[in-house]
């Protein structure tokens, strides 16, 4: 976001928040004329719970459900909380099936049934059969508003079709052939289906190779298929190849931005959050990240230990722990661009377990030209008189051998780690840079002594 736009959304806030203050129900209703949902989304997280219930109550009607679906599903169930049960069952008719799901996901079961009866019965059963898959899966992200014809349907009865499910069908990009059992057996383009004569049948013009996902497989591998293949649409089905819905591609584009957010807060060493951070509190930011910090300096520990193991190298050698820091550091930061570079690759389905060994070599040759870059500098930063500390050559030499073996060693575990845990059902995210520090610090040190009492004979 610009400054320009922060700026605007920051005076748009300010009157909002001045207009329900001097209850101007008239002003609220003006400034709706000229504001989109996602306009609202963008402010109603930043208000507080009795804020929001009297905007939701002054909005017009129709702009609800739009609103609804801009905000994050956890934001959405706690303004439908605040409404009237037969008034959440005519937003949530309104609402695309899958967003709609998704809300009420949300909600306990105690909130939800009674919304559910106020519904249209055959709407309430559609959201009932999407809460049966779990949200991170396939059939938990797909929407049964889809087109479907039989194989032996004329053009011409498409079009009508299409026509018919004009305000529901969430696109038009696909067509899907069904047989009598509802099991997919092809797909038709729009673009094939306007350009040919009324009265052509469907199975002359259909395409017979359909890419699919079951309905039980994980929602980012399904996501990753759309993305790879360009497609607009994916067809979801069951065990027995029954079509149940289709992804689109602004169900991908959520999901492929929440799985890159709970990389990166893993990486960054916390667990995921479930809500915007604007609306995280701080006993909820507290409990996600004292768990890995707490592990991480239990972890740390162990590099005290190897100091102490290592006492008498450093009481006949000081000038060694002037270049703790930058070994240790070193190791740290090439671990975590590693690390970081391969959790990436996996999540993008580009790197498998049967894959560790090119990865390795790959890794591993990156590691020698580093390491023998930064063992040069190093052997400067250490020897040289001004600009380096003069230690003199025999510690130089240490610290030089020591920079280009972590280089190695840092770069090797974190390459092979992630790989490995995915194999043990570990998410490898968890692998994260903070981790990859510690365990690099305390075994870098380790090369470090050893390498001095080689060199130095201590």
């Amino acid at each position: 976001m610009t400054n320009q736009q922060t700026t605007e959304r920051d005076q748009l806030l300010v009157e909002l928040r001045e207009l329900i203050a001097d209850r101007e129900r008239e002003g609220i209703r003006g400034l709706a004329e000229r504001m989109g949902p996602a306009e609202w989304a963008d402010l109603i997280p930043q208000l507080d719970r009795d804020e929001i219930a009297t905007l939701v109550d002054w909005l017009p009607d129709a702009q609800i459900p739009d609103l609804l679906t801009e905000l994050e599903p956890e934001q959405a169930a706690d303004i439908l909380r605040t409404l009237a049960h037969g008034d959440a069952a005519d937003v949530l008719e309104e609402m695309p099936p899958d967003v709609a799901a998704d809300i009420v996901g949300e909600l306990e079961a105690h909130e939800a049934a009674p919304i559910l009866i106020q519904m249209r019965p055959a709407e309430a059963a559609e959201l009932r059969d999407l809460l049966a898959y779990p949200p991170d899966t396939a059939g938990g992200m797909m929407t049964p508003a889809f087109v479907a014809v039989r194989a032996d349907a004329q053009a011409s009865d498409v079009v009508a079709a299409l026509r018919r499910a004009s305000e529901t069908a969430e696109t038009f990009s696909y067509i899907y052939v069904v047989d009598d059992a509802r099991r997919l057996v092809g797909v038709l383009s729009l673009r094939n289906l306007v350009l040919t004569r009324p009265d052509t049948p469907v199975r002359e013009l259909m395409a017979l190779e359909t890419i699919r996902v079951r309905a039980d497989i994980d929602r980012e591998a399904a996501a990753r298929l759309v993305t790879d293949y360009n497609f607009l649409a994916l067809p979801v089905v069951d065990a027995d190849d029954r079509l149940l819905g289709i992804i689109t591609q602004d169900d991908v584009a959520d999901v492929l931005e929440q799985e890159a957010t709970e990389d990166i807060e893993r990486l960054g060493g916390q667990q995921p959050l479930d809500v915007p951070y604007r609306l995280a509190s701080v006993a909820l930011l507290f409990r996600r990240r004292i768990g890995w910090l707490l592990l991480l300096f239990v972890a740390s520990a162990y590099t005290g230990t190897v100091m102490r193991a290592f006492e008498q190298q450093l009481q006949a050698a000081i000038a060694l722990s002037l270049f703790i820091p930058l070994l240790i550091g070193t190791g740290g930061n090439i671990g975590s661009q590693t690390v970081t570079l391969v959790v990436r690759a996996m999540g993008l389905g580009e790197l498998r377990l049967r894959d560790i060994g090119w990865v390795l070599w790959k890794e591993l040759r990156v590691g020698l030209a580093m390491g023998a870059v930064l063992a040069l500098v190093a052997f400067g930063r250490a020897d040289l008189p001004l600009i380096g500390l003069a230690v003199g050559p025999d510690v130089a030499l240490v610290v030089a051998i020591s920079i280009f073996a972590i280089s190695i060693w840092a770069i090797t575990v974190a390459a092979v780690l992630p790989l490995v845990l995915r194999r043990l059902g570990v998410d490898p995210a968890v692998v994260s840079a903070p981790l990859i520090t510690t365990v690099v610090d305390g075994t870098g040190l380790v090369i470090y002594f050893e390498i001095a009492r080689l060199v130095l004979g201590l």
